[in-house]
């Protein structure tokens, strides 16, 4: 029986904990649920599979505990941009550079809620739906705030665009995980160049 608070080779269990919840995490974010193994995990992080079982349960409670790690960093970031005086597209902005410097070493993290592969039911689902659920009504905030800008301020118009938003950004973190030769500074005056071709072709 492991004490709650003793680990491995004389590894404090947090640090265990941590240690495996980031080799999870980047196996889960690349592989996605189904490929990925329990296996495949503790291989990578010296250790043997029983331990993980023991300290979260089971696959899906390691998946769940990735989820609480990654969604808490992300809708807490967003949360911190929210609260600061920026406001429409620079916003916006703020927000991307946020999630790229943030994501920077672990861009894997954002596939997590995009699994088409983890279960659709039970807790992993209710992780899911809690993190989309809290990025999803900052995102329409700050929708709601640009659009009301330019005098617009129809429900529906606010709701396709904030899925517009959401399309765009999971878009290009997608494109990033597939580009892991590109910065975060890149990707943001990436974005910047993008933003400034579309504001240009609009205005001619």
């Amino acid at each position: 029986m492991v004490r709650p608070n003793a680990g491995t080779k004389g590894v404090p269990r947090l640090d265990r904990e941590s240690q495996i919840l980031a080799i999870a995490s980047q196996e889960f974010g690349m592989r996605g649920f189904t490929a990925t193994s329990v296996a495949t995990v503790a291989k990578r992080a010296g250790i043997s599979k029983p331990l993980i079982y023991n300290y979260f349960g089971s696959k899906e409670g390691l998946y769940e505990a990735c989820l609480d790690l990654g969604g808490s960093l992300v809708a807490d970031e967003i949360e911190r941009i929210a609260r600061g005086d920026s406001v429409g597209i620079e916003r916006g902005m703020e927000t991307l550079g946020g999630m790229f410097a943030l994501l920077e070493q672990r861009r894997y993290l954002w596939r997590l809620f995009f699994d088409v592969t983890a279960p659709s039911t039970g807790a992993i689902a209710d992780s899911i739906g809690v993190y989309a659920d809290r990025i999803g009504k900052l995102a329409e905030e700050g929708v709601a705030e640009l659009m009301g800008l330019a005098g617009n301020d129809d429900e529906l118009d606010i709701s396709a665009m904030t899925s517009v938003w959401l399309g765009i950004v999971d878009s290009l973190m997608n494109w990033w995980v597939e580009h892991p030769e590109q910065t975060a500074e890149q990707m943001m005056q990436r974005c910047v160049r993008l933003l400034t071709a579309i504001v240009g072709g609009a205005e001619q």
